[in-house]
């Protein structure tokens, strides 16, 4: 089910049939550095996380990670959405993308249109984002989208520090 989509991309609800993307996404060298290692290293780990994950997330909030693909049937490239999370009080948008469709502006694409959905269409009041502390990209991916670092935080499930991204007060 498509939830939006932007001028070159198209997020939709994940399914069990997405599990090869997903696993390809979640053992690329750059999400086990950035993000961390989920521990799915077949396809049948795929499907579970998309289960555990994302389709869970939709049941109990109504929003999660989407598969973000090229808009007219092309390839999935990788997944955006919003996150509840322990320890954070707010919703977090959230994004990784396979390798080879890095540094195109897919990600800040498809984060705004994440972002908007999630104030317009959700209602969602205040939406804020973590990033690694070393991971400048994604750093700047959420500063173009309009959210600034505020400080650092280390959440229950994560063993390493977070910078938090916050919207400005208004």
């Amino acid at each position: 089910m498509r939830i939006l989509e932007t001028a070159r991309l198209e997020l939709r609800r994940m399914s069990a049939a997405d599990a090869p993307v997903i696993l390809a996404l979640l053992n690329d060298p750059g999400f086990l550095r950035y993000i961390g290692d989920k521990g799915v290293r077949t396809l049948a780990d795929a499907a579970a996380y998309i289960e555990r994950g994302p389709l869970a997330s939709y049941a109990q909030h109504g929003f999660g990670l989407w598969l973000v693909a090229l808009k007219d049937g092309g390839p999935a490239i990788g997944m955006c959405g919003l996150i509840k999370r322990e320890g954070l009080d707010d919703v977090d948008i959230g994004f990784a993308y396979l390798p080879q469709f890095c540094g195109r502006g897919y990600a800040t694409e498809a984060a705004a249109a994440t972002l908007h959905h999630g104030r317009t269409v959700l209602g969602l009041k205040r939406i804020v984002a973590i990033t690694a502390p070393d991971n400048a990209a994604s750093a700047n991916v959420l500063r173009k989208i309009g959210l600034r670092h505020t400080r650092t935080l280390r959440l229950p499930a994560l063993q390493t520090d977070s910078l938090l991204f916050t919207p400005p007060e208004v």
